[in-house]
């Protein structure tokens, strides 16, 4: 503790220019809100008053070198977290599903997404020519539910899918430019996604928790948001649009026709279950997507719903899970950049959010602490 104390005084020295005091308020501020503390309740594992971290907020104080450390492991971060260059904002925020969610969860979730997107950003301005594409999609002309179906289709063509499965769609995504962000921040269902964008990037968020399927739902529903967002007649609902369309994304026609025929009088739960865990869709969007192309009746239809409402299908579904899919572009490029020697290691690390040591380790594949070498 000493060695690493006597580090932060060589490293650290408190800045007294007014804008170093607001950029540390801000992100301890961010930090603090991620995390679900109050002033009182990070002050206490500090060691200092609430008083103090209402100054160091408010920018009209600055930590000493063992607070800055003490602030930096309660909250869980690296301190060079505070200092981070990068500054970014949010634009054009819209949540699927957050009327029931408290204003403090909210910022906990934009305080979220915002640090995990700075260090992406800030990866991107170190490159001289960043590998990832700006997103693009195909435009979209939709004047009916039909519409819906056909650019579900035309996307796939556009990105090469076919008819098939799409194995892992949080990689789709980053292929194809968008930033892909997961978060812990806990809703209790209230809130499965969003999407913004910063700087033009569109970010699509989605819980990191649960079943997969729903994971992967809420990636191809914001997706749509991005590419109806000035394309539907007033007549057409925006969000059962892009419910629409996630069925469609991740279960085309011909694949639905192919497993359960063109008309049924009853649908089989462990063929539900089979295609869920091919395709990575729920059994009850299956089973909507079913009804939507006519597949199966109203009736049947309803029947099916309150099958699963009454057996308590619904919050969670019979069998095995669908794994969850989880972020690789980014760490990806972050070894990429430290291949082509556009960072350090000691960069690379703080990008990941791990200690030098800690990212050599996880760097050479090895288990044990090894003594640190130049390469």
């Amino acid at each position: 503790m000493v060695y690493k104390f006597f580090i932060y005084r060589i490293l650290y020295k408190p800045d007294t220019t007014k804008e170093n005091h607001i950029m540390f308020a801000d992100r301890l501020k961010r930090a603090r809100i991620s995390s679900g503390f109050s002033m009182q309740k990070l002050a206490t594992k500090v060691g200092i008053s609430a008083n103090m971290i209402k100054k160091y907020e408010h920018g009209e104080s600055m930590p000493s070198s063992a607070t800055l450390i003490k602030l930096a492991a309660s909250l869980g971060l690296k301190s060079e977290y505070f200092f981070r260059p990068t500054q970014i904002a949010l634009q054009n925020i819209q949540y699927r599903k957050k009327s029931s969610l408290p204003q403090k969860v909210l910022q906990q979730i934009e305080a979220d997404v915002l640090e995990q997107a700075e260090r992406w950003f800030e990866l991107k301005q170190l490159w001289p020519h960043f590998p990832i594409s700006p997103a693009v999609l195909p435009p979209a002309t939709i004047k009916s539910l039909d519409d819906i179906q056909t650019y579900a289709m035309n996307l796939r063509a556009t990105w090469n899918l076919g008819i098939k499965e799409i194995p892992n769609l949080t990689s789709l995504l980053e292929e194809h430019g968008f930033l892909v962000i997961m978060t812990h921040i806990q809703t209790q269902g209230a809130c499965d996604g969003l999407q913004a964008s910063i700087e033009g990037t569109p970010i699509l968020v989605c819980q990191h928790q649960g079943d997969g399927t729903r994971q992967r739902f809420t990636l191809a529903h914001e997706l749509a948001h991005f590419a109806f967002a000035s394309s539907l007649p007033p007549e057409l609902d925006l969000e059962s649009c892009c419910h629409r369309f996630a069925q469609a994304f991740l279960l085309p026609l011909p694949t639905i026709h192919a497993f359960l025929g063109t008309k049924r009088q009853a649908l089989e739960i462990g063929e539900l279950y089979l295609i869920k865990h091919r395709y990575g869709i729920s059994m009850q969007a299956c089973i909507r997507r079913a009804f939507d192309t006519s597949i199966i009746s109203e009736s049947t239809y309803k029947n099916l719903c309150i099958m699963f409402s009454s057996n308590g299908w619904r919050k969670q579904e019979p069998g095995e899970p669908y794994p969850l899919e989880s972020t690789s572009c980014f760490k990806h490029l972050v070894y990429r950049a430290l291949g082509e020697n556009i960072i350090g290691e000691a960069k690379a690390a703080e990008l990941l959010g791990q200690s030098v040591m800690e990212f050599h380790r996880s760097r050479y594949m090895r288990d044990s602490d090894v003594a640190l070498v130049s390469q």
